[in-house]
């Protein structure tokens, strides 16, 4: 049995020769119902695209401040990076790590793996540790939770507009747009993956067609001549006593046996 081809149920382990899907459709459990995998695009272009802009559109999000608080004529306004450090001295040292690892160092690290993976296989090839990264993309994408932050701060925004002249800047813009290029980020499976690096891995284990430069380079080996001495076989070995008899004519019984002159 094909060790590589098999597939388990998530809900019941039961083991199944996976199947090779076209487009949407899915494979089911025949005892639990469950859905074993389902079919995607695996055209590449658009989803490295996504990612690659939601990368971008991050950088903007943790660069510029996320809103500007006027009130009295005292203007204040902040990043995300300064919320969090502003936490730090308030002493609330753990919301400050949760902050940072949902909405920075999760999401971070996910967009970078993706794009990790995705840009060596549109190339053609598997890239290194790979089957570490994606497992490192599986275990971080539950913990990024840049849409419940955004949320928090749309919330807080309407509680402050009747204490303080809010204005929106950039980041929140930012994050806003982050938001939706996630959910379209997160539909992908990256399962996916796991199935086009088997197919590369597959397809350069085949032996490469012959191009003209091997018909050419046969050609000159043809006509070089006989091989060298070293590929010919080896003769084999003879006794001296047998070498002396096959040397000598064979004589009719009885006759006297040949003079030998000096």
């Amino acid at each position: 049995m094909d060790h590589d081809n098999l597939i388990a149920c998530h809900e019941c382990d039961t083991l199944f020769r996976k199947p090779r899907l076209v487009g949407r459709t899915s494979a089911r459990c025949p005892r639990c119902g469950a859905t074993l995998c389902r079919g995607v695009s695996r055209n590449l272009d658009s989803i490295c695209a996504m990612t690659l802009a939601a990368l971008i559109t991050f950088v903007i999000a943790q660069g510029f401040p996320i809103v500007e608080l006027e009130t009295n004529g005292i203007t204040s306004q902040t990043t995300l990076f300064g919320a969090l450090i502003a936490l730090w001295d308030e002493d609330m040292q753990i919301v400050a790590v949760m902050v940072f690892c949902s909405t920075i160092l999760f999401p971070l690290t996910e967009l970078v793996a993706l794009l990790y993976v995705l840009v060596p296989l549109r190339a053609g090839y598997v890239p290194a540790a790979f089957n570490r990264v994606l497992r490192a993309i599986q275990f971080v994408r539950p913990w990024g939770m840049i849409e419940v932050f955004m949320l928090g701060v749309l919330i807080t925004i309407v509680k402050m507009v009747s204490l303080a002249r809010v204005i929106p800047e950039a980041a929140l813009f930012a994050f806003g747009t982050l938001t939706l290029m996630f959910a379209v980020v997160v539909t992908f499976d990256p399962r996916v993956l796991w199935d086009l690096a088997d197919e590369l891995g597959d397809r350069s284990q085949r032996p490469l067609p012959r191009t003209s430069a091997d018909s050419a380079a046969a050609a000159l080996g043809t006509q070089a001549g006989p091989p060298a001495p070293a590929d010919l076989p080896t003769a084999p070995t003879v006794p001296p006593d047998a070498a002396s008899t096959a040397t000598q004519p064979s004589l009719p019984p009885g006759a006297p046996p040949a003079s030998h002159r000096g």
